[in-house]
């Protein structure tokens, strides 16, 4: 015999209203439903609970037995949902991020992300080109959007593959280009990363396609920074061209570059990092990135 505990509570409700009517206005059903309910209940059953009398409803001696039971039930079952909820992990995950992300990731991984980790928060945080962990190093991120490469000990999951732009004044000579060879801006001052990005730094002045040190304009450590620079003409710089979209800026354009193997983003963790916490949202942008 399998008894619905919705039909417990409903048989509680009335017992203690002793009539059908306000035990129906109290938990808030049609006073019809409720008493078709009851009597499925006393089939189930096999015996009756209710006495039906003038104005109301009188328990029955199986039904004044029941009683009891039915209630302990009711507030062992409330007491067991809350220790359940008390004992989910909760806790913040920490997500440093290089460059706005975008895409249509972030918000839906997001979304799963809370859906497989209930009583979780999420902090965003941006962290400075100087380091290109995106604080995974210093263990202030738990997970970070990062562009490749990255230092050692990390492991990483890419989540676009995006052609390089460059971000230019408005009123450049190049900027009359529908595509930019990357020969027409080798001896263009560039914004440049910080030393301390590393190989980073290398791959967005693309030092691989040159024969020739770089000039630099100026040195930057955030996306404000850098695109602050450009508009002020202290430079040009080589960009991911989703980021084209994300970093509008009056003044400031942008033209794909041919010549050049494209950027990768990624989201990155420690190599010895298997937390639950770490290992839900790795796994929401993987489902992410494989319905996109």
């Amino acid at each position: 015999m399998d008894v619905h505990l919705r039909d417990v509570r409903y048989f509680v409700a009335v017992a203690e209203e002793l009539n059908v009517t306000r035990a129906a206005e109290r938990l808030f059903v049609s006073q019809p439903a409720l008493s078709k309910q009851l009597r499925v209940l006393e089939r189930q059953l096999g015996y009756r609970l209710f006495e039906r009398v003038h104005g109301g409803v009188l328990l029955t001696r199986q039904g004044a037995a029941l009683l009891p039971v039915a209630r302990d039930l009711l507030e062992r079952w409330g007491a067991g949902v809350e220790t359940a909820r008390a004992a989910a992990p909760t806790g913040t995950l920490v997500i440093g991020m290089q460059t706005a992300v975008g895409r249509g990731l972030q918000q839906e991984a997001l979304r799963r992300f809370r859906a497989a980790m209930p009583g979780w928060e999420v902090s965003l945080r941006l962290v400075g080109w100087d380091d290109p962990s995106g604080g995974l190093a210093d263990g202030s991120s738990d997970v970070a959007f990062v562009w490749l490469p990255v230092p050692p000990g990390l492991r990483t999951h890419v989540l676009a593959t995006e052609r390089r732009a460059v971000a230019m004044p408005a009123g450049h000579p190049l900027a009359e280009l529908d595509e930019v060879p990357f020969a027409a801006l080798r001896a263009e001052p560039f914004i440049a990363l910080p030393r301390a990005a590393g190989p980073l730094r290398d791959f967005w002045l693309a030092l691989d396609a040159r024969g020739d040190e770089p000039v630099i304009g100026v040195t930057a450590s955030t996306p404000e920074e850098v695109f602050e620079a450009v508009t002020s003409g202290l430079g040009v710089v080589l960009v991911a061209e989703g980021n084209a979209t994300l970093y509008s800026r009056p003044g400031m354009t942008y033209r794909p570059v041919t010549g050049l193997p494209p950027g990768e983003l990624a989201i990155a963790w420690r190599e010895s990092d298997g937390r639950p916490q770490v290992t839900a949202f790795i796994d929401a942008l993987r489902q992410v990135t494989t319905k996109v």
